[in-house]
């Protein structure tokens, strides 16, 4: 369980600086450059993000069970990560959903999280999707205030690009709930 911690602590410590330390992610970038920034960024984002599926495979083994899901939340888990796959795609898009949501990446995140909290009830489980729920809401509102204090305006977006963010999703999802959780993750989520 120390191993899922210290990744959650590295993953989101990382993802986490332009909201916590704007200021000093400035002088960084200034200092390194963009392209050394994100460098540096992606190694120590790939390390957490290594660190924290390692340790959650090793947690998972012995986690205590805290609570038992009804069947049906596997259903609702399935039709929840249908919509932040949605998200995810339309993040990328400049479409009506980006427009609206804002930060749609960030809202998929909320709901695939969610949605696995709400069928998965061990210890492990609930560290990992309640420490990526609660990073998500706050980071949402970190960007949502940035975005009113920056009086930003969206266009509104084309409706054709949300088509193939809900194309581009649907299809992504199937693929990933028929063949890349069980491969992955270890768990069919589809029987």
């Amino acid at each position: 369980m120390l191993l899922l911690v210290l990744g959650l602590i590295a993953f989101f410590t990382v993802h986490s600086v332009r909201v916590l330390a704007e200021p000093w992610r400035l002088r960084q970038i200034a200092s390194w450059g963009e392209s050394g920034w994100k460098i540096g960024y992606s190694v120590a984002a790939l390390a957490g993000l290594a660190l924290l599926v390692v340790g959650y495979g090793q947690a998972r083994v012995a986690s205590p069970l805290l609570w038992s899901p009804p069947q049906l939340m596997h259903a609702i888990t399935a039709a929840l990560v249908l919509v932040a796959f949605i998200l995810f795609a339309s993040a990328g898009l400049p479409g009506r959903i980006r427009a609206k949501m804002g930060h749609p990446m960030t809202l998929g995140i909320k709901t695939w999280a969610l949605a696995h909290l709400l069928s998965n009830g061990s210890l492990a489980d609930i560290l990992l999707f309640g420490s990526f729920l609660a990073w998500a809401v706050l980071v949402f509102a970190a960007a949502r205030r940035r975005d009113r204090a920056d009086a930003l305006r969206r266009p509104p977006g084309r409706l054709a690009a949300d088509a193939l963010a809900i194309a581009i999703g649907g299809i992504v999802w199937f693929a990933f709930a028929r063949w890349g959780h069980q491969w992955l993750i270890g768990v069919d989520p589809m029987s």
